[in-house]
């Protein structure tokens, strides 16, 4: 009997192995703190750099 447990421990233990190896594709790649603060300042950036343009009124008179 301990044999057969020894066996099909060691076996379960390479076919865990084997299957971890595959899915480590799924896992998204680490980006540091420092990157991320970098990333949200760039797209901030992005946002309001376009000037506001009154294209839905008309535009206003001066006297």
């Amino acid at each position: 009997m301990n044999r057969k447990k020894k066996i099909n421990q060691t076996l379960k233990a390479k076919a865990k192995k084997a299957n971890k190896k595959l899915l480590t594709g799924n896992k998204p790649q680490y980006i540091s703190k420092a990157e991320r603060a970098l990333l949200e300042a760039a797209a901030v950036e992005d946002l309001p750099s376009s000037e506001p343009t009154n294209t839905a009124s008309s535009p206003m008179k001066v006297d």
